[in-house]
């Protein structure tokens, strides 16, 4: 009895380890990157707009820049390039003169709540030294209903999360990688039919249903098809690739690295070094900032945040059919060396 099962354990055992060794792997990540990132953040260079000639702003401007690198000053060759600026989301504020031999202070909270409220306390207090005036304005404030500009992050997690769980459970189900190029053309049509779907239900639930935007719903549902369709083919690629170790893969790349990597419930220039700028290329620092671009911003801000993710997309689904290829020509080969020959037939090595 004892001998019948030692081959068994033999033959689970290892995988068993693996599995456990992996998931070990993942949770450590997990850990490291999200205290690593998010327990003390430390702002440093937080972009702010002035106009090139507005000596006052500038000279404020370069006496804070050399007492601090909290400040980045970000230069305009006038102010309705500022003002673009702002909307573009390419700075947190904007430091001009002000009446009464002042200055103004405007802002767009909805960018990132923290980073404006640092650019607040930072220039109020300079102003104070100075003994200038400051007013400060809103340009682009966050819904009254989410105050802390939580929601486009819990959101981007929301399809992200949703992306790579459907391609997961389609790769359980079907395998992970498609036997055939149809097959694979069904996966990525049956994907793209749930991005859609998720798509409309997350954007439904944070307007109408849970009342937090009252706007823009159609645009966020339209991001969030897209955010959720870039998620499913990296990870359908991935898994197609890799088998079980691609999901493991995929999610230190879209959940591990991805989430504190987008800056989350802080802005970028809040993050340890190693993961500043991350939010420009991964997944969920790209289907973030769409959201945000696509509630509060000018249509201009979504550029880049658009085009990662369309390629990310693109990029899955080539993924998807090169793997499918490559697997399809191996069982291929495979095949025909298993395959009896006859007289005068060559043998065919698998």
């Amino acid at each position: 009895m004892n001998e019948d099962r030692e081959p068994a354990v033999r033959d689970w055992l290892p995988r068993t380890a693996a599995l456990l060794v992996g998931t070990l792997a993942l949770a450590t990540a997990f850990i490291a990157a999200y205290v690593g990132a998010l327990h003390q953040p430390t702002p440093r260079d937080v972009p702010v707009g002035v106009v090139l000639g507005d000596q006052r702003a500038q000279a404020v401007m370069g006496a804070l820049r050399a007492r601090t690198d909290k400040i980045k000053p970000i230069g305009y060759d006038d102010p309705r390039a500022a003002d673009d600026g702002l909307t573009a989301r390419e700075v947190y504020a904007l430091l001009t003169s002000g009446p009464e031999n002042g200055l103004r202070l405007t802002t767009a909270s909805a960018a990132a709540p923290a980073a404006a409220d640092l650019v607040t306390q930072v220039f109020t207090q300079a102003a104070r030294q100075a003994n200038l005036p400051l007013q400060v304005t809103d340009e682009v404030p966050v819904e009254g209903t989410d105050p802390r500009g939580l929601v486009p992050f819990y959101l981007a997690v929301g399809y992200v999360l949703g992306g790579y769980l459907a391609s997961t459970a389609l790769g359980l189900k079907t395998g992970t990688a498609p036997v055939s190029l149809a097959r694979a053309g069904l996966r990525v049509a049956a994907l793209a039919v749930y991005s859609i779907v998720l798509g409309v239900v997350g954007a439904t639930l944070v307007g109408p249903v849970l009342d937090v935007w009252h706007h823009d719903v159609p645009a966020v549902a339209a991001v969030g098809a897209l955010i959720v369709l870039a998620a499913a083919m990296v990870a359908s690629a991935v898994q197609a690739w890799l088998g079980l170790l691609g999901t493991g893969i995929v999610i230190l790349l879209l959940v591990v690295l991805g989430n504190p990597g987008s800056g989350g419930i802080y802005a970028p220039e809040f993050l340890p070094g190693w993961l500043r700028g991350m939010h420009r290329w991964n997944v969920t620092g790209l289907a973030t900032d769409q959201i945000k671009s696509a509630v509060y911003f000018d249509r201009r801000s979504m550029g880049w945040t658009l085009t990662g993710l369309v390629v990310w997309a693109l990029l899955g689904i080539l993924g998807l059919i090169t793997a499918t290829i490559f697997h399809t020509h191996r069982r291929g080969r495979r095949a025909a060396g298993a395959r009896p020959t006859g007289p005068g037939e060559p043998v065919t090595d698998g």
